[in-house]
């Protein structure tokens, strides 16, 4: 995949060739010395690979890896909450069925950014007490299933406009049992996330009369006529369709740019020069929405278009295991701000040596075809874990000062 000569500003950025080349240009200023924020040990990836090949084999014995998705965390603590959902469509045709789950994958991906330390969520019905992004996902899944985001008491799983834009902070924390002892960050973050969704959703532009996201299953099938979509389309339409509702931290000819950032070794040319996207959000719920399609009938090709999720987790399995070492230790235990130039240099760092990191983890297991997205899964997402739990109890080793909409 390469950048599109002569392509806009704001198409340059929302291409996934850009996330990876921008990335590339700063992780070549890093392993040049350029960076006073971390050094690179490339030599380390070895340990990395590792430890994500030991913790792959552990959890799926039989390299039988699924993606990377938020329907993963829905089977948190070893229940398998699919049939819950699967009861409540019964009847249901397959689009239908892809359409409900479409919905369900949007909000509770644009849910999940960090938890915090303190947070809970207590499944009534298992009696389970879930953290992070576990927590987030089952929350948001009784939630779905109890109709609390569809207006229409006859088909309570379903997202729609009118139920996102009456979302409120009190109702939300409802949803999430957040309270003053048990904090949720970023709160009301995810509440106005919710209401701009809502406000796209009731714009027919975008997801014309039905106001719900799960018109993107029309629109990628092209109403049925495709029998097969690219991952990269996928991206493509959440980009072009959900822009509006990122906080304009940024915007290129009148554009909303969301997780796009500026790094001094960025590179580029023009106006989206020194600017460098991850769409982090965006490429998350790209991958929690393939399995919907793939269960309509309809496979997603080239997956591994998208990039690793550069987040803390990915990100932090490189820090623990030595691949990326900070400049001065002492900013370890400081909280930066997401836009910070050492989180957006970590973010680039990540994506470029997952990358990197991919190949000796199929060597290592055999497979030499196996998906970036099961690689993840496998993976590097929960060797991450595994050593931050191991660590800090869990605490990513470095703080971001969260709102919400980006971790």
């Amino acid at each position: 995949m390469t950048v599109v000569a002569g392509a806009s500003p704001a198409a340059t950025l929302k291409s996934l060739a850009t996330v990876r080349e921008r990335c590339r240009n700063i992780t070549a200023a890093v392993a040049a010395g350029a960076s006073p924020h971390f050094a690179l040990e490339r030599d380390r990836l070895a340990v990395a690979a590792d430890r994500t090949a030991a913790i792959t084999r552990e959890r799926y014995p039989t390299l039988d890896v699924p993606g990377h998705s938020r329907w993963r965390h829905f089977e948190a603590g070893g229940v398998d909450r699919r049939k819950a959902l699967d009861r409540a469509l019964d009847g249901a045709g397959t689009a239908d069925i892809a359409r409900a789950e479409i919905d369900l994958a949007v909000v509770s991906v644009l849910l999940d950014a960090g938890a915090g330390p303190r947070w809970r969520y207590v499944e009534a019905d298992t009696g389970l007490s879930l953290a992070r992004s576990e927590g987030l996902a089952i929350a948001t899944l009784r939630a779905f299933l109890s109709g609390a985001f569809s207006a229409r008491r006859a088909e309570p799983c379903r997202v729609d406009a009118e139920a996102l834009i009456a979302l409120d902070v009190d109702r939300m924390a409802r949803v999430f049992q957040a309270t003053p002892d048990n904090p949720l960050v970023g709160l009301e973050g995810r509440v106005a996330l919710m209401q701009r969704l809502g406000r796209v959703l009731a714009d027919p532009a975008h997801f014309g009369y039905a106001a719900r996201p799960g018109v993107l299953f029309d629109a990628l099938t092209e109403d049925g006529a495709r029998s097969s979509i690219g991952a990269a389309d996928i991206v493509a339409a959440l980009l072009d369709r959900l822009g509006p509702i990122w906080l304009t931290r940024r915007t290129v000819a009148g554009a909303p740019l969301g997780d796009t950032w500026p790094h001094p070794h960025a590179g580029g040319s023009g106006e989206s020069a020194g600017l460098v996207p991850f769409h982090k959000l965006t490429q998350w719920l790209a991958y929690s929405l393939f399995e919907p399609f793939q269960s309509a009938g309809v496979p997603v090709l080239d997956t591994d278009a998208l990039t690793a999720l550069p987040e803390y987790r990915n990100g932090g399995l490189l820090l623990d295991t030595g691949v990326l070492a900070l400049r001065d230790p002492a900013a370890a235990t400081r909280t930066h701000p997401v836009g910070s130039e050492l989180v957006v240099e970590w973010r680039a760092l990540t994506v470029t040596l997952i990358d990197e990191l991919a190949p000796l983890v199929r060597a290592r297991l055999g497979r030499p075809a196996m998906p970036l997205a099961a690689i993840l899964e496998g993976g590097t997402w929960a060797a991450g874990r595994r050593i931050a739990e191991t660590l800090r109890g869990g605490a990513p080793p470095l703080t971001i000062d969260s709102d919400g909409t980006v971790f």
